[in-house]
């Protein structure tokens, strides 16, 4: 346990609500209680939805949310990939030696994947790099691997049909867990592709938001306009928001990227803003990514079929982040600026946007521009401000043009 039971109280209680013992109806507390919040709509009002028997006979108490309907389970307690609330503490791990030596193997590897990611944090390791890990290494054993034995990871991992970024992403992690072991394994070979994201319509954008519900929608709005992360857009706090300014601060980057501040905010995204219910000190309250991800995905099926456009299905979270980088380059054709806007240290991620700019708008004239002729110096700064560049001179007149 970090720092104590101090740190991990705190980060329970983001996850789980007040254990209610009225009726049928819980609200769970504890992290060893066996009721969770609902991981679709962070409601903490659910009820008991029957049991079900698993592959190898044992059952599972099943819940229903009462404000969203989605049914989740008794395990969900202990796969959760939220990392302090859901795993026992080190210290715990630790005691479970008393078993047989038949779960030995079991409780062993519990125990220092628990300590591993343990240390992760101490050293400073984001809180979705820690899930990743817990889930990929879950993965892997859920899929029949023995961590303990590395060629036994390498058979599992050549049998799924991973693309193979997936694979690497996979073998980073298990690498990463044998180096806090202390053991060596040879990595096995998989050619890492970036693909070609995929980049919609304003219009398809447009339709989805306008199919969501209203959380969801003024998440997809913000994603669609800053070009935030995901993960960047539900750590936002009100403090971040200035609506009188309409300046929104992203203070909390991911991978690694740099600090930075929107100010070209619409009305519409600032009137969605403003009536965001106030729970807490987060914009999106006690929502995680998942949970606003499954009322999305649920949302995007219904307007993909109602308006008969299956392209709907294919914009995710970071699809946004994709169109708008590759948007912003193509009104400014300025690498740099979207360098910035995206808050990439390494201009080597941005320069896809130059590929993708050629290839989605080769048939269309880059001569679309709006034209004015200056002849004070006057003229030419009242037009620099609203983003006229000069560009020719004829017959002593100075011309200045602006991308429509």
């Amino acid at each position: 346990m970090v720092n104590g039971e101090g740190n991990v109280g705190a980060a329970s209680e983001r996850i789980y609500g007040n254990i209610s013992s009225g009726g049928n109806h819980v609200e769970a507390t504890n992290p060893n209680s066996q009721i969770l919040i609902c991981p679709n709509c962070g409601s903490s009002k659910s009820y008991r939805f029957g049991k079900r028997t698993l592959s190898n006979g044992a059952k599972v108490q099943r819940f229903k949310c009462t404000v969203c309907s989605s049914i989740f389970q008794e395990k969900n307690i202990r796969m959760s990939r939220t990392f302090n609330a859901c795993h026992v503490s080190a210290e715990k791990a630790k005691n479970m030696s008393n078993h047989t030596k038949t779960e030995s193997v079991l409780v062993d590897t519990e125990t220092y994947l628990t300590e591993y990611h343990l240390n992760m944090k101490i050293n400073g390791y984001a809180e979705a790099t820690i899930q990743l890990s817990w889930g990929i290494l879950e993965l892997l054993k859920k899929r029949g691997a023995n961590l303990n034995e590395p060629n036994s990871v390498k058979k599992v991992i050549s049998e799924q049909n991973w693309s193979g970024n997936r694979k690497r992403n996979v073998i980073n992690a298990y690498s990463q867990l044998l180096k806090y072991l202390g053991k060596p394994w040879e990595e096995p070979k998989y050619t890492v592709i970036r693909k070609i994201p995929f980049i919609p319509t304003e219009q398809e954008i447009d339709d989805l938001i306008a199919g969501c519900y209203p959380i969801v929608a003024t998440y997809l709005q913000l994603l669609k306009e800053t070009g935030m992360r995901a993960g960047e857009a539900i750590q936002l706090h009100w403090k971040d928001v200035d609506l009188q300014r309409k300046i929104i601060t992203c203070n909390t980057p991911e991978k690694n990227s740099n600090p930075r501040m929107f100010n070209d905010l619409s009305g519409k995204l600032l009137t969605m803003l403003n009536q965001l219910p106030k729970e807490n000190d987060l914009l999106f309250g006690l929502r995680t990514v998942n949970s606003i991800k499954a009322l999305m995905v649920r949302c995007r099926a219904k307007q993909a079929f109602k308006l008969g456009n299956p392209r709907l299905k294919e914009i995710h979270f970071h699809t946004l982040r994709h169109w708008k980088a590759t948007m912003l380059y193509h009104q400014t054709k300025d690498i740099l600026l979207v360098q910035q806007f995206l808050g990439h240290k390494s201009i080597e991620n941005t320069e896809l946007y130059i590929q993708l700019d050629k290839q989605l708008f080769k048939n269309i004239s880059d001569d679309n521009f709006i034209i004015r002729a200056v002849n004070t110096i006057e003229e030419a700064t009242q037009l620099g401000e609203v983003g006229f560049e000069p560009f020719m001179v004829i017959q002593g007149v100075q011309l200045m043009r602006k991308r429509k």
